[in-house]
């Protein structure tokens, strides 16, 4: 039985230490490591180092010079890791708008591609032909696409839950439509009395017409974004956990009774728009268009709350409410990458087998204890004595 030689154990060693380092953050580090095995006569360890020291590069917003890896790695030796070297080629290329080159990245990488992976290159290549108004080629990479076209249908189920609940409590029967919003509202002395389920269920109820359509309209736009990188269970649990900041938030600073959804939706403001500053998510031009007005909302709406107070048929603004939200979405947007897009992260993500080794567990790691932190610091929270009492 051949046996790897020192030298190529210590390279491997090598490889293991730069995902380590990358792992860690220490991107400076990872990128000498992954520099020492460009060149290696081995082809597998070559496109590694040439990948990784890439990646590292664009994560020290060394744009161009993660874009000349990228495209070295793309002209290296075929292994089993080219076509991932096209689709990072691909996603530098969604980020520079030139839809063009990226549909011709991706088809590279599709060629490429193993079997399981293939549906979601070909579904990435459907959005690009249908931006580019090439509706017959859209159609046909979408057909060959293991989902087909996505649908946000947790946002429309959130959309549709809420207006039914808010609608029946502005204009149903009496008593029953008063009694249900009062059972929903944030009764922040209920709350303090362990009625602990309103901290979720005040997402339900609008104080107007106007108050449910512009909560559901800022939902609509912001929503399927975010269910598209995330995946519906992942995007559900954040909506809640932003509402849940955003009530505690509320509960702790305002004594009034509140109503609405809020503080969910400033939470996926929030982690729009730290998940993008951080995870630099390879996005579409609509989805661009949208993350590029984020920071905007965030500011005009606070700006609104703090400098106006009242605003038409909304009432009093609950701007605590707003800031909570909006800061346990950006803690999100931190510690959670998104999974429904090419990031930075899925870039040094390689597939089991590749080089004989797992993929770095970090990052999983740190997505978990974040969100453990973030549990902790809201039942912590829910213990303090409110400002009010």
């Amino acid at each position: 039985m051949d046996l790897p030689s020192t030298d190529q154990r210590d390279l491997r060693s090598n490889l293991d230490a730069a995902r380590d380092a990358a792992g860690r953050g220490d991107y400076e580090a990872a990128a000498a490591l992954y520099s020492r095995l460009i060149g290696n006569p081995d082809p597998e360890l070559h496109v590694a180092g040439l990948l990784g020291l890439a990646d590292a590069r664009y994560r020290l917003d060394d744009e161009e010079g993660a874009l000349q890896g990228w495209l070295a790695a793309t002209q290296g030796p075929e292994t089993s890791q080219t076509w991932h070297a096209w689709v990072q080629l691909a996603g530098a290329r969604v980020r520079e708008g030139d839809n063009v080159a990226a549909a011709r990245a991706y088809r590279e990488a599709e060629s490429r591609a193993p079997l399981d992976e293939r549906p979601a290159i070909a579904s990435r290549l459907g959005w690009l032909n249908k931006e580019m108004g090439n509706s017959r080629s859209a159609q046909r990479y979408f057909g060959r696409a293991r989902t087909g076209v996505f649908r946000p249908v947790a946002t429309y189920a959130i959309i549709a839950v809420t207006a039914i609940v808010s609608l029946y409590i502005l204009y149903g029967p009496s008593p029953l439509s008063d009694q249900l919003g009062n059972l929903l509202a944030l009764d922040k002395h209920a709350v303090q009395h362990g009625e602990y389920w309103r901290l979720l269920s005040v997402t339900l109820v609008h104080a107007s017409l106007i108050h449910l359509g512009f909560n559901m309209y800022a939902l609509w736009i912001v929503g399927p974004l975010t269910e598209a990188l995330y995946g519906r269970a992942v995007y559900v649990a954040i909506y809640l956990l932003a509402g849940l900041g955003g009530s505690i938030g509320s509960y702790l600073f305002i004594a009034e009774p509140s109503v609405g959804a809020s503080g969910a939706i400033f939470g996926l403001f929030g982690l729009i728009f730290t998940s993008t500053y951080f995870h630099k998510p390879a996005l579409a031009r609509q989805a661009r268009a949208i993350t590029s007005q984020i920071g905007i909302l965030i500011v005009i709406n606070l700006v609104i709350g703090f400098g106006i107070g009242n605003f038409g048929g909304l009432g009093a603004i609950d701007n605590a409410a707003h800031v909570g939200g909006l800061l346990v979405g950006g803690w999100l947007g931190l510690v959670l990458p998104p999974r429904g897009s090419a990031t930075l992260a899925s870039f040094w993500h390689r597939p089991a087998g590749v080089d004989g080794q797992l993929p770095s567990r970090a990052p999983a790691l740190l997505a978990a204890g974040g969100v453990i932190v973030l549990g902790v610091v809201l039942f912590v929270a829910l213990q303090i004595k409110p400002l009010w009492a």
